[in-house]
């Protein structure tokens, strides 16, 4: 039998990931690309498609390859296109699956969304396995959400269904990226806690590790790195952050009533400095209905596994279209 595999890549602010999939979910070959270094599309393309065509040789060519399945930040499964992306160097509609079949081989290309496809790959292979009604929360750079609902993910008409990180957390709060004020991304992301800690530094007096920074080079792992060393003012922001994520949690689960929601990224590595006010204050802020029904669980997939491994799904689905 005719060996035959997909890839998957997941398209984040700082990395590019890749990899090829076989049918059990093994990454056999991988890669990574800056995706920041590329300011033009065009070379970032070239790129990728470079980076692409070493791991499809080392498969066995472009004939075991039976689709690519791409993940990015503000990717439209509908039109295959990136879209006002706030936290990519590329501006305006990107038509990315297009641009990367036509430069690797004409391979068919599906895309979608890059917490959608985290969320597709814990269905898959991670703790929300046999789940069909959870979210996945990604906690990284930004904050994005993949929800799942009867199995399905939720798209909505236009492919842009389930942008949580960009509900209003705070009115005329911080400025988003996106262009809004007070989105939950601006508080609880790695950006959004490094944001809160420069603001606790200019507005209180307190002794702190961090006053040993420029504001400039405070970023969420050296607010964690204090955090741990048991400096209070650390630790308040990661009780702030986390009391503001569990107020938007309960929301969630209002709208689809989920099985849990799933934690995912590089900020649920701050463990139970985050963990424990998130849940506390989801609790607190339940509708009574939904009390201690909803789980709280955090990914034990590998960050660039999930990505990888939910968009690579994609890839088995192109050629059944």
């Amino acid at each position: 039998m005719e060996k035959s595999y997909v890839i998957g890549i997941d398209i984040g602010g700082t990395n590019t990931v890749y990899g090829v999939v076989d049918a059990r979910g093994t990454i056999l070959f991988n890669g990574s690309i800056e995706t920041g270094k590329y300011e033009e599309i065009n070379d970032y393309i070239s790129a990728l498609s470079n980076g692409l065509k070493e791991v499809i040789e080392k498969a066995g060519g472009p004939g075991v390859i039976r689709g690519i399945g791409v993940g990015a930040p503000n990717g439209n499964y509908f039109n295959g296109c990136i879209e006002f992306a706030p936290n990519l160097p590329w501006k305006g509609k990107i038509e990315l699956a297009q641009l990367i079949s036509e430069n690797t081989y004409q391979i068919p290309v599906t895309l979608t969304n890059d917490a959608n496809a985290a969320a597709i790959g814990e269905m898959a292979y991670g703790v929300a396995r046999g789940m069909k009604d959870f979210i996945e929360i990604t906690l990284g750079t930004g904050l994005g959400s993949g929800i799942v609902v009867g199995g399905a993910l939720v798209y909505g008409h236009d492919g842009f269904a389930g942008e949580l990180g960009h509900v209003i957390i705070r009115r005329n709060g911080r400025a988003c990226g996106c262009g809004r004020d007070g989105c939950l991304e601006a508080y609880c992301s790695a950006t959004g806690v490094a944001r809160t800690a420069r603001e606790f530094l200019i507005n209180r007096t307190d002794d702190s590790l961090l006053r040993e920074h420029k504001p400039e080079e405070i970023s969420s792992k050296k607010v964690y790195e204090a955090a741990v060393k048991g400096d209070k003012l650390a630790q308040e922001v990661f009780d702030y952050t986390g009391g503001i994520l569990g107020e938007a949690l309960a929301d969630f689960v209002a709208f689809s009533s989920p099985e849990a929601i799933v934690l995912f990224g590089g900020l649920t590595k701050a463990g139970d400095l985050i963990l424990n006010p998130v849940k506390q204050s989801m609790e607190d802020n339940m509708l009574k209905i939904y009390q201690g029904k909803t789980k709280l669980l955090v990914s034990e997939l590998k960050e660039s596994d999930a990505a990888v491994l939910g968009a690579s799904a994609l890839g088995w689905e192109v050629k059944e279209l």
